[in-house]
């Protein structure tokens, strides 16, 4: 292992550096626990009633488990990041693209979540806003250098300090409610259809748990790998949407942070919102130094620092002008994750070869058509946009490999069969 390599951004994770499963675990709900999952639950909060939230909420985040199940048991099986996973669909070279559309929007959530936290946190204690996305972007960053061993120490802080003042809040909100009657009495103000409302629900984590394979690779084993990642998706994130409805439910307020201020709960929600964004913003960053990593195979440490500096002075910028641009980016991250998938379970039928053995082509261009046709069918097609992705990509894929696969075989075999004739001759 080479010392400026110690987080095997450009190899496999070797079986003697893989980790137990508590430190998956706390990686993970690090990772989904999130404000803006509680914004999204927020959201539909205000739209929906409390069984109807619920129904949802577990709907959606079971197919984000089953999506980000599938990426952590091709990961633990490879050892391998999303990146490089990406070279068996996409090629060497095409590769990049998912490397730069994974780095890229984690450099701007980044920066959205260091304002998300600075902005409300300013106002309320009357400091510098800059000031505060200084000091909070900078430690951050600092943080994140240290990758996988910072990431695992920040979750068994994070994760148990949020679950407990989360559910304190909760507990006043139902409160504020008349109790738990009160809650499922509840009548919403305003009407979300269901599919407005899965869209929300899968599509407020489905970006990030496409990078899911760059934590679960350095699990035991697939089955650690797997059950890790679908309590942090499935119930993790499901706790992060209850927060944010039951707030939205009692106070007519979508934000967790504005909740806590109502109700008197300043400094933890200070905590709650730092820990929050700190553990989400420090799996970007290590995500999208692996990303870039790839691309230019210099140290993924140093764009780790590059990407929180951009991330910290543009975060302003990126809260007031980037969040729906990377919401749009981000219906095109499903498909990449979607052809992995397709790749590793249905086209390669789970043989993939080991990494350091691989000569991969340069650009299969295969993948890339198909990409392009889910990004399009998603936007495009009625329903669930990103059920539509991930679906609309996987089936495109799969066709498109077997078709063309067979007739290049075909071809081959009339090609030795018309040299072997010609040698008869």
């Amino acid at each position: 292992m080479s010392k400026n390599d110690q987080e095997f951004s450009l190899q496999a994770v070797p079986r003697t550096q893989r980790n137990q499963f508590l430190k998956t675990l706390s990686v993970m709900l690090g990772f989904t626990f999130f404000s803006a999952s509680m914004l999204a639950g927020g959201e539909l909060g205000i739209g929906l009633s409390f069984t109807e939230f619920m129904l949802i909420v577990l709907a959606g985040n079971l197919v984000l488990g089953i999506y980000t199940g599938a990426l952590a048991h091709i990961a633990a099986k490879t050892g391998l990041s999303t990146h490089l996973l990406a070279k068996y669909s996409f090629g060497e070279k095409g590769s990049y693209l998912p490397s730069f559309l994974l780095g890229f929007t984690q450099v701007g959530w980044f920066g959205v979540g260091v304002a998300m936290f600075a902005v409300p946190v300013a106002k309320a204690m009357n400091w510098d806003v800059n000031l505060l996305i200084f000091i909070f972007g900078m430690a951050m960053t600092a943080s994140a250098i240290f990758g996988m061993k910072s990431l695992v120490i920040l979750g068994y802080i994070a994760v148990p300090a949020i679950a407990i003042l989360g559910s304190y809040s909760m507990l006043k909100g139902v409160d504020t409610l008349v109790g738990m009657q009160g809650l499922l009495d509840y009548t919403p103000t305003q009407t979300l259809s269901v599919a407005a409302a899965m869209t929300i629900c899968i599509g407020s984590f489905i970006s990030g748990g496409t990078l899911t394979p760059d934590f679960t690779r350095f699990a035991k084993s697939s089955k650690q790998a797997v059950i890790a990642t679908v309590i942090a998706f499935f119930l993790g994130n499901s706790l992060m949407f209850l927060f944010g409805a039951v707030g939205a439910m009692a106070y007519n307020l979508a934000d967790i942070s504005e909740v806590m201020f109502l109700q008197g709960l300043l400094i933890p929600a200070i905590i709650v919102l730092g820990l929050n964004i700190w553990t989400t913003n420090d799996n970007a960053l290590y995500a999208s130094g692996l990303g870039f990593a790839n691309i230019t195979k210099i140290s993924k440490k140093f764009f780790v620092i590059i990407n929180g500096i951009v991330g910290t002075v543009f975060a302003m910028w990126m809260y007031n002008n980037f969040v729906g641009f990377l919401n749009v980016l981000g219906a095109a991250v499903p498909s990449i994750g979607a052809i992995i998938i397709a790749d590793y379970f249905f086209v390669k039928r789970r043989t993939y070869k080991e990494y350091a053995s691989m000569s991969f082509k340069k650009v299969n261009w295969l993948a890339m058509l198909a990409w392009a046709i889910g990004v399009a069918f998603a936007q495009l097609a009625p329903g669930i946009t990103p059920l539509n992705a991930l679906l609309g990509t996987a089936v495109v894929y799969i066709v498109l490999m077997s078709v063309f696969s067979t007739k290049v075989s075909n071809e081959k075999v009339m090609t030795n069969d018309h040299t072997e004739r010609e040698i008869a001759g």
